[in-house]
């Protein structure tokens, strides 16, 4: 989840090799909307994102070269490394120069890396970051056991940061396999909005919290600093997930970065999709919106082309809009017992740029 816009690896501040500008440029963290006013704070998590890249290389090395290849496949393939930017970002309240800082992103990022090599296989993938996913290229077996490998590993380097780490990566992975469960066995008596939510809360907000909880505990940030980094971590993990929910239904596919309306062509029922489903909108476009729904993936073009359209003018997609918008304010409230200065104000920039990329 969270993983549509994709940066290539290597692509990082300044001129590349080709004279092109990256993504990381002029103060501006191009796929994430996030701001950096501050040169000396940029350079900072400039820097540490570099070395991030480079430890996380190291991380998923083996001895086997069968999985050193597997392992390599979706690091190599890029992303916009949200996980570790929120471990840097939240070490600005402390020390962002503390050994520990690189090596916790790494974990964070690690375990992401293994969640995305365990989703291909259950959603029977054949692409992921723009390259042929691994399941597809070394079999679901391969695939399955590559992505418990990265935990391995992600446990192995967390045990180096202390006993905290350990447990904290632990209850976070544990909460990703209970929204993962409760994704698959869908509503048990609950009403399917707030089950909906609740496993993006389980499986994206979880880990983009201990994120930014790393940055600020191995930063050596306050206890309260680090609290409220780390509920601010899960509510604009939420809004991030929920935008890019919007945006499969809204944008072209530029800026998406997949087809519009993959998810309901697979029958993925998002947000805006369960608000038209609940809808009691007696109006002949809610009606018939309601009806091309309830008949589940809609791998007809026509009724594809259909329901698309009719989601982009219902009252479902405003409200799943203001929805979005709440969660990003909420984030931005979350911020409150943190000091006025730069790294606050980038991650204030994140709640602006998730509530105006879905307007």
């Amino acid at each position: 989840m969270v993983d549509s816009v994709v940066i290539p690896a290597g692509e990082r501040s300044g001129a590349t090799g080709s004279g092109r500008r990256s993504p990381v440029s002029a103060g501006q963290f191009g796929a994430l909307g996030l701001y950096l006013a501050d040169p000396r704070v940029e350079a900072s998590v400039l820097g540490l994102l570099e070395a991030i890249e480079a430890e996380l290389r190291a991380g998923v090395a083996s001895a086997d070269p069968l999985v050193a290849e597997a392992a390599r496949h979706l690091v190599d393939a890029g992303g916009k490394r949200f996980r570790p930017l929120l471990v840097a970002l939240g070490a600005q309240f402390g020390d962002p120069t503390d050994p520990q800082v690189v090596p916790a992103a790494v974990v964070m990022e690690l375990t992401h890396l293994a969640t995305l090599y365990h989703d291909d296989v259950m959603d029977e993938a054949a692409v992921r970051r723009g390259a042929p996913s691994a399941n597809s290229r070394w079999t679901n077996s391969v695939a399955i056991l590559v992505g418990d490998y990265l935990f391995a590993r992600a446990a192995d380097i967390a045990a180096g940061l202390g006993p905290e780490a350990v447990r904290l990566q632990a209850r976070t992975f544990a909460r990703l396999v209970h929204g993962q469960i409760a994704e698959t066995v869908g509503p048990r008596d609950e009403d399917p909005v707030a089950h909906y939510l609740n496993v993006i809360a389980e499986k994206t907000g979880s880990l983009i919290a201990t994120s930014a909880r790393f940055g600020g505990m191995f930063g050596g940030a306050t206890a309260e600093h680090t609290e409220a980094l780390a509920r601010y971590g899960e509510t604009i993990g939420i809004a991030f997930q929920l935008s890019d929910d919007l945006l499969d239904i809204a944008s072209e596919s530029v800026q998406s970065g997949k087809t519009p309306g993959t998810d309901l062509r697979e029958g993925v029922p998002t947000l805006p999709v369960l608000y038209a489903l609940a809808s009691d909108d007696s109006d002949a476009a809610s009606v018939r919106l309601r009806e091309i729904l309830a008949t589940g993936p809609l791998v007809d073009d026509a009724l594809h082309a259909e329901a698309l359209g009719l989601l982009r003018e219902s009252p479902a997609l405003k409200r799943a809009r203001e929805t979005v918008r709440s969660y990003a304010e909420d984030a931005r409230e979350q911020l409150a017992p943190l000091p006025d200065g730069p790294a606050r104000r980038a991650l204030e920039s994140l709640c602006d740029y998730i509530a105006d990329r879905t307007s």
